[in-house]
């Protein structure tokens, strides 16, 4: 996953991979869901990202993993 943040427009920007977004859908109002043709999730876009929380904290993260998830099935 990859961060970015547009301190000119107020946006942050989640890169979960690396395919090419071929949609977009709104999930609520400043909240920006980018989708492949096959819905595939890849990114997610927050406006006014300052407005709805710390942005200092989006480089700070505990990592939580459920080690089912990790072994193949």
């Amino acid at each position: 996953m990859k961060v970015h943040y547009d301190k000119d427009v107020d946006a942050i920007y989640l890169r979960l991979g690396d395919e090419t977004p071929d949609g977009v859908s709104e999930l609520s109002e400043g909240v920006n869901l980018d989708t492949t043709a096959d819905g595939h999730l890849v990114g997610i876009e927050i406006l006014d990202a300052s407005k709805r929380f710390d942005i200092r904290t989006i480089l700070s993260y505990v990592l939580d993993v459920d080690q089912k998830v990790l072994q193949p099935a």
